[in-house]
């Protein structure tokens, strides 16, 4: 009895830091793939395009009889990030890609889920479904330029031209009709890409509501109808907000689609273009880290109600 005691105050001191000899690789690689690169790029983000000095010793020069442009201080890379008018833009269309893919993912998602548990052949008919998620977002991009594809005069080869000048109609340059056409033509590709994905996470869900529940509101007179919104979707509806979540910040970070068939238009950029076209095409690391920076803002708050959610769920347990 004597020799455990001994051993007891070891023992317990090895537990305390066995954790944490478990967590160090992953501490490790974390602090050197995210925590590093997400302070350095907070500290770019003050600097000059070369990286050399802070933004505020690079104000504009007056030009001769002109009066002196005002200089903003460190700031000024956030300051053109939230004023410049393509930045603007690229802000207006990550809204629109917020309201339109995310709402269409979820909802195309939810429906599908419902209806494919009632046929006969669900795996299969999941499987194809889901298989856009299979093909790289620069890969989906290639195949549906060939669907937008336009051509002035002569034959279509784009399948959607050559269906509208079948019908008798001329064919429209959906990739280069803005602001409104082109954009809602890369969200419709986002679409097809990730409702699999929702649908998945929704069947899942939908799988777990008690079939006996069901039964009995059918039993007591409710139609489809009433049973989907009245039952269904409340017990579901964590899914549903972590879906949503989900996807806003895919949307967010939307990059591949936009690049690959935006072909560069002002009009279809997005944020994180902006934030390549910044870095890569004018050399300008200075609003390129304040765009990221920008970036990293907007999803925050995202992540922190998916914690919090999660957190008040393990406490209903």
């Amino acid at each position: 009895m004597a020799k455990i005691k001994g051993q007891t105050p070891a023992i317990m001191k090895q537990a305390k830091y066995a954790p944490w000899l478990y967590l160090a690789p992953a501490l490790l690689i974390m602090l050197f793939f995210v925590v590093y690169p997400t302070l350095n790029t907070v500290y770019l983000s003050f600097k000059n395009a070369d990286s050399t000095q802070s933004a505020a010793t690079t104000c504009q020069q007056p030009q001769p009889g002109e009066p002196e442009p005002p200089c903003w201080g460190i700031f000024e890379n956030y300051r053109h990030a939230l004023t410049d008018e393509t930045m603007l833009l690229a802000f207006r269309n990550n809204l629109l890609w917020i309201i339109l893919m995310v709402t269409g993912t979820t909802g195309l998602g939810l429906l599908i889920a419902v209806l494919v548990d009632r046929v006969k052949y669900e795996p299969l008919a999941k499987a194809v479904i889901f298989m856009p998620m299979a093909i790289s977002f620069v890969g989906a991009g290639v195949i549906w330029e060939y669907v937008y594809h336009y051509q002035a005069q002569g034959d279509q080869i784009g399948l959607l031209n050559a269906i509208v000048t079948a019908l008798g109609f001329a064919p429209v340059p959906w990739l280069t009709t803005g602001p409104w056409i082109n954009n809602i033509a890369l969200i419709i590709v986002g679409v097809w890409m990730w409702t699999g994905f929702c649908m998945t996470i929704l069947s899942a869900a939908l799988k777990s509501v008690p079939a006996e529940l069901l039964e009995a509101a059918r039993v007591d007179g409710a139609s489809e109808w009433v049973v989907f919104w009245k039952i269904l979707v409340p017990i579901i509806s964590p899914t549903i907000a972590v879906v949503l979540t989900t996807m806003t910040v895919n949307v967010l970070k939307i990059f591949d689609i936009v690049y690959v068939m935006g072909k560069g238009q002002p009009d279809t950029q997005v944020i994180a273009t902006r934030m390549y076209i910044e870095q890569f095409n004018k050399f300008n690391s200075g609003v390129s880290s304040a765009i990221a920076v920008i970036l990293i803002l907007a999803v925050l708050p995202i992540g922190y109600i998916n914690i919090r959610r999660f957190r008040i769920q393990e406490a209903m347990r």
